[in-house]
């Protein structure tokens, strides 16, 4: 059941990409917050489930980066005096994803290839957790990656507008 509350949002991302960010520090990597100027301080929705899916997406990128930087951009899509609908983009400069597995990544259990599981860990639901996720929060998630080059997951969330 999702949550419908009034949260800080620049305050929910931030506390949440912290505490990653100790992660990614380890591996000398530079996590980088870029909020949009217009995007609004206070929102309704789900904070819990947005966190989940900033963990997910962000612990992804530290994973699969060995250098280089995670930038994790907020701009506005839509605005009404009501709603917010919220771009989210988490880009990476590590290893990529093949463009033939780029149809199939948010398939349960499904990653790039079996090494990818082997050399990096992980159960394969994480992407299709949070698509799902996103989903109910009436957005949706997509990808753009290069082989060798990073990716960038991108996720819309339809929020509320709290005075």
């Amino acid at each position: 059941m999702l949550e419908h509350v009034g949260f800080e949002l620049r305050q929910v991302v931030s506390e949440t990409l912290k505490t990653l960010g100790i992660r990614g520090g380890e591996k000398g990597l530079e996590l980088i917050c870029d909020i949009a100027d217009d995007v609004p301080h206070h929102v309704i929705g789900d904070p819990t489930r947005l966190r989940q899916v900033l963990i997910n997406l962000v612990g992804n990128a530290i994973k699969f980066t060995s250098a280089g930087e995670i930038v994790v951009s907020l701009r506005v899509e839509a605005l009404s005096e009501t709603n917010l609908t919220l771009q989210i983009a988490v880009r990476d400069s590590g290893i990529g994803i093949p463009t033939d597995k780029l149809d199939s990544i948010f398939d349960a259990f499904s990653q790039a290839d079996a090494s990818t599981t082997r050399q990096y860990g992980g159960t394969g639901l994480g992407l299709s957790i949070s698509s799902r996720l996103v989903e109910l929060m009436g957005g949706r998630m997509s990808v753009d990656s290069e082989l060798g080059k990073g990716s960038t997951f991108q996720f819309t969330l339809l929020l509320g507008l709290d005075d």
